[in-house]
């Protein structure tokens, strides 16, 4: 036996059932929104306890890549536009309703990947993205200036769209099949610069706060880097903790 498969025999069973079971997400086999296998067909399936197939299971609800309905079952995650404000969206209005952004058309773009994307997507040198540059509006008012970098070879055609959805993670979902199940924010104060307060109809220097995303699929893949400035102006970002 050699070192690799030493290595995948030490590893949970748990582990080794859920990684196949996230390979039927990842592939398609399992769609969103799909009624999946209860634990005891998962357990006679793959040859293993009950037990095993339920903790398999509990591990991907976990990482919230299907969702448990109490008397129904247990079910794929669909991004819809309202689930991905609830789970990636986290500006609130001071009286604690969460703003429902709009935005104003935005034109995607074909590029080779600078080095910064490269870097933030794992894109090696001559790798194409697609670039998105777009202006969120609350109450009809600009608040928010956005640029997107997408790995081209994961969305062909997107480029091509006339008109991109508000909320891009559902589509990614429905038309590539790429779900986002986690991202990473940093957070940081900054000054308007020409642009961005040309954008959002501000004096320059006024203070924004910026949030650089990496959002991720499946088997942590890098889906797209989003730097968001936001002008929040009786609103604030609010952080859950769980």
């Amino acid at each position: 036996m050699n070192s690799a498969d030493e290595e995948e025999e030490s590893r949970p069973l748990y582990a080794r059932v859920r990684e196949q079971l996230i390979e039927r997400i990842r592939s398609g086999a399992w769609k969103p929104g799909q009624l999946i296998p209860n634990e005891f067909e998962i357990a006679r399936e793959f040859g293993v306890s009950q037990g095993t197939a339920r903790k398999a299971i509990s591990a991907l609800a976990a990482e919230q890549l299907v969702h448990r309905r109490q008397g129904r079952g247990t079910f794929v995650v669909q991004h819809t536009p309202a689930h991905v404000l609830f789970r990636f969206f986290q500006l609130f209005e001071d009286a604690g309703a969460q703003i429902i952004p709009d935005s104003r058309r935005a034109v995607p773009v074909r590029a080779p990947a600078n080095a910064a994307e490269r870097a933030a997507l794992g894109l090696d040198e001559g790798e194409q993205v697609i670039r998105i540059a777009r202006t969120r509006l609350r109450h009809a008012k600009p608040f928010i200036v956005e640029t997107i970098a997408l790995p081209d070879a994961l969305f062909p055609g997107l480029a091509d769209l006339p008109e991109l959805p508000n909320t891009l993670y559902d589509h990614f979902q429905k038309t590539y099949g790429v779900l986002v199940v986690r991202a990473d924010e940093r957070i940081t104060a900054v000054a308007a610069d020409k642009q961005a307060a040309a954008a959002l109809e501000l004096a320059e220097g006024t203070p924004l706060l910026r949030i650089d995303r990496t959002a991720y699929g499946l088997v942590d893949q890098p889906v797209e880097w989003r730097v968001s400035q936001c002008h929040l102006q009786n609103a604030y970002y609010l952080a859950r903790l769980r």
